[in-house]
Order: structure tokens, then sequence, then C-alpha cells
């Protein structure tokens, strides 16, 4: 596997490379730990506002529909029975939270791992600056930028600085999506086909893949 990323310029040439350390590094394990971190953040994005009443929470049905026995009808107490049309909903949805816990341990493995599958395939650029060579922030200048750096216009734009022009220009493409490194997780890195770092973002990503110990080791 490649221990190093090339830098290239808005212009497409070559500006130095970025090495990787093996700490940034996972290519044995974390699959389960990718699996896990992609569900809980799907599951995160569920309103679990759903609901439905049950036969206490309808309105009406106080009064006894008929008398109990005489009528040749089957007896019933309340026209909100669950077997009534109109009457209450026997175990259906309530309002509830989705959310799932992912211990931060299994966090980082994931984001290691997703990283790591994806300098593999080859699907990372990095660029010198959070700017990406944008003078305005206009979505033709930046739909130029990531064909010139063969990035294609389904993207995942990552930077360290929420005043990038990036965040404006990238606004009306609808398979691009700039976040801030810290936003970054394993879902949106699989999401698209190319991922762009500014330099500046990958420095305080690849922060979040390993800890203190490991990386001065």
């Amino acid at each position: 596997m490649q221990t190093t990323l090339s830098i290239v310029t808005p212009a497409g040439g070559q500006a130095g490379v970025f090495d990787l350390k093996p700490c940034w590094i996972e290519e044995e394990k974390g699959d389960q730990a990718v699996h896990d971190a992609v569900v809980a953040f799907r599951a995160s994005l569920r309103s679990g506002t759903a609901s439905t009443k049950r036969r206490g929470e309808v309105s009406g049905g106080g009064k006894k529909p008929w008398k109990q026995k005489g009528s040749g009808r089957a007896r019933a107490g309340s026209i909100r029975s669950p077997v009534w049309r109109g009457g209450g909903i026997t175990f259906g949805p309530l309002p509830r939270g989705y959310a799932k816990n992912v211990n931060r341990s299994v966090r980082r493995l994931a984001l290691k791992r997703t990283f790591t599958e994806r300098v593999k395939e080859g699907a990372v650029v990095v660029l010198a600056d959070d700017t990406f060579g944008l003078t305005d922030p206009k979505t033709k200048q930046l739909a130029q930028l990531l064909d010139t750096v063969a990035a294609g216009r389904d993207a995942l734009m990552v930077v360290s600085d929420s005043a990038s022009p990036a965040f404006r220009a990238g606004a009306n493409m609808p398979n691009v999506l700039v976040l801030k490194a810290a936003a970054v997780n394993p879902y949106w890195l699989l999401l698209f086909h190319k991922v762009v770092f500014s330099k500046p973002a990958l420095e305080q990503f690849l922060k979040r893949l390993a800890t203190t110990e490991e990386v001065t080791a």
C-alpha cells in the first residue's frame, strides 16, 4: 500500500507529497467497526417522530355502544376498541430515539479503516490550502477545479476552516458535500466517489485516527 499522498495544485500540478504514518493506517481489522459506525450514524438521522394513539388516547368511546345482551350483536364496551374502525392502535409506533452508542475506540478504528481503504482505492486527493484556489465562491470555479484534479462531480471536500469559499461554491452541486475535518465520519468517506482534502484539513483529520502515544511512538 502507498505510504504517501501527492499534494496537487488547483492547476493540476504537483506541490509535494504528504507522508502517511503507520499509526494512521489499518489494513487488517475494522470491518465490523465500520459497519457499526455507519449503522449508528444513519440511525441518528432518523427523527423517530412516528406516533399512533392507543385506545386510551383516542377521543370518544366513553359510552357503551349498546347493552350487553339482547341486541343480537357482539358485545362491545367502547367504539374506540382496537378492533373497531377509528379505534386505538395496538402496539403502534410511538416517538422514540434511534441513536446507538459506539465506543470512542471503535469510532477511531472505523475511521482509520475507512480512510485506509479510500487511500488504497486512489480516491483521496490533497490540495494545498482551504481555498482550493477559488478566487470567488462560485459554483463554476469549483466544478472546473474538480475536473482539473480528476475528482469529478461526485466528491466529498474536506476543509479546516468554515470560512472556506468552497462551502458556498459547492452549495448548488447536488453530489458535492463540503465538510470540516471534525465532521467527517466513515459514512461520508464511503458515500462519494472521491475525497478531496485540503492539506490543513488532512492534518486535522489525521489527528483523529491515532492517540498521542501512537503518533509519538
